[in-house]
């Protein structure tokens, strides 16, 4: 099993999990993070760290967050690892409890 990050972390991309995460299996995109299921070791350390409650076991995502679970494999092939922590998005606070958020997910990487 492993660890997924869902909707709330669009547009707000904290990185508290980032910080705690043994195998460092996060991965950085535009405006979110992903982990990588074939890294990450079920040691359940980031979800408690997410400030929006963004990660959770791959049996517990919510039915409106399953998507998440292959975009989660999907993207963390696609963007680069990240291994520190660094400062939340700049309006992070505001897109806190926004809903339907996946439609701002940012794909592409930049160059």
């Amino acid at each position: 099993m492993t660890f997924v990050v869902g909707a709330s972390c669009i547009k707000c991309k904290h990185t508290d999990c980032v910080e705690v995460c043994p195998v460092d299996c996060f991965y950085e995109g535009p405006n979110m993070l992903v982990i990588n299921p074939d890294e990450c070791i079920d040691c359940a350390l980031c979800e408690p760290e997410c400030p929006v409650n963004a990660i959770f076991a791959e049996d517990e995502v919510p039915e409106d967050q399953v998507e998440f679970i292959a975009l989660n494999a999907e993207l963390a092939a696609a963007w680069p690892n990240i291994t520190e922590m660094k400062p939340a998005l700049e309006d992070a606070k505001q897109w806190a409890d926004a809903e339907g958020k996946i439609k701002y997910l940012e794909r592409d990487w930049p160059a």
